[in-house]
């Protein structure tokens, strides 16, 4: 079977930006009409969620202004055209691929609803071949950076001497609930923001980039009611039951061991861990987990704090900083990401 490798990541950040600390007062007066202890405690939120800037495709006017869904979903139309095509553009003039040298297109989105979708849109703006194979992904949620990969490998491994291009492009801010007070909206408001990454993957023999040495889905029984949206008529409402960070946790040894012996290593030969920052608690609960093995997960707990959570994009974000860095030949990664379903998602790379 031949080899699949990650040639290179590439993010584009949307264009409007601001620091937590200047988000606040639109905060305070979103909650005018609430409790006051229930102010300071969302303020609180904000304060300690581990997010010092976010990026976003509207400004923060625009955020707390009371819209339709079609109206907000129209804006991340508009803006994941713009941002999907420069990710991808960027990427490719870095790796020095054409265009039309791609054979697969993935693209992964969760953040709003567009058909076609944005691989089509891609096809004509970007110049690829007309008999290009694209697969859009949709409700995966934030793990599908990942399942994005899983997905990229599987064409890859079977098809050798091809190249596939991966674009993850979310927009959070474009679900905001401005009429929803309960704690889900609040600590996604607290912990999300925009972005947009591509990822290209080559099966040819001389690519260059660490090679896929296993992927596979791990899903939790009973348990589609942790994580999710529902499609209310002001847009997508966010699920997030607070019992998520608990459930990893009992779940993780299966999750982890199983998968790395399947593939020969162990979490000990492991030395790169490349983890989707879910938010804070989850980082810190993962963080617990991944230390008493000896590990860390600084890299995931950095890009949570310069960007926010940007949904399935945010792992590819965190697997560009190791890619950007000199490692070893011969030392292992470890992908990781959780997702609705509910679902965990890896993939094991070897430099």
């Amino acid at each position: 079977m031949n080899e699949v490798r990650i040639v290179s990541t590439t993010k584009v950040l949307p264009p409007y930006c601001r620091d937590t600390k200047d988000i606040l007062p639109f905060v305070d007066f979103w909650l005018s009409g609430q409790e006051e202890r229930f102010r300071r405690k969302v303020i609180k939120i904000f304060e300690g969620a581990g997010v010092e800037r976010r990026y976003g495709i509207m400004d923060i006017e625009e955020v707390f202004t009371a819209t339709s869904f079609e109206e907000k979903n129209a804006i991340y139309v508009r803006e994941v055209k713009k941002l999907g095509k420069s990710v991808l553009q960027k990427a490719l003039e870095q790796s020095g691929w054409q265009p039309e040298s791609l054979d697969y297109i993935i693209t992964v989105s969760c953040t709003g609803i567009m058909i076609p979708s944005l691989d089509a849109y891609l096809v004509n703006d970007m110049g690829l071949r007309q008999d290009t194979v694209r697969l859009p992904v949709t409700e995966m949620g934030c793990a599908a950076g990942i399942s994005g990969l899983i997905y990229a490998h599987n064409f890859l491994k079977s098809n050798p001497g091809k190249r596939l291009a991966l674009i993850a492009v979310e927009s959070p801010t474009a679900t905001f609930q401005l009429n929803d007070f309960s704690m889900a909206n609040m600590v996604s408001a607290a912990i999300f923001g925009d972005g947009a990454a591509c990822v290209l993957l080559s099966s040819e023999e001389n690519a260059p980039g660490p090679k896929i040495l296993g992927e596979g889905m791990y899903h939790f029984k009973e348990a589609t009611h942790l994580m999710g949206f529902d499609l209310t008529n002001t847009g997508l409402k966010m699920i997030l039951d607070p019992s998520v960070p608990e459930t990893i946790a009992d779940h993780f040894p299966r999750i982890i061991h199983p998968f790395l012996e399947k593939h020969g290593t162990s979490i000990e030969s492991v030395d790169h861990l490349i983890f989707h920052p879910g938010g804070r608690k989850i980082v810190q609960t993962v963080e617990e987990l991944f230390g008493q093995l000896g590990k860390n997960i600084d890299d995931t707990r950095e890009v949570l704090r310069k960007y926010g959570n940007m949904s399935s994009a945010t792992v590819l974000y965190v697997l560009e900083r190791f890619l950007e860095r000199e490692i070893q030949q011969g030392q292992q990664g470890l992908l990781l990401s959780f997702g609705p379903g509910f679902s965990a998602q890896r993939v094991l790379l070897e430099w």
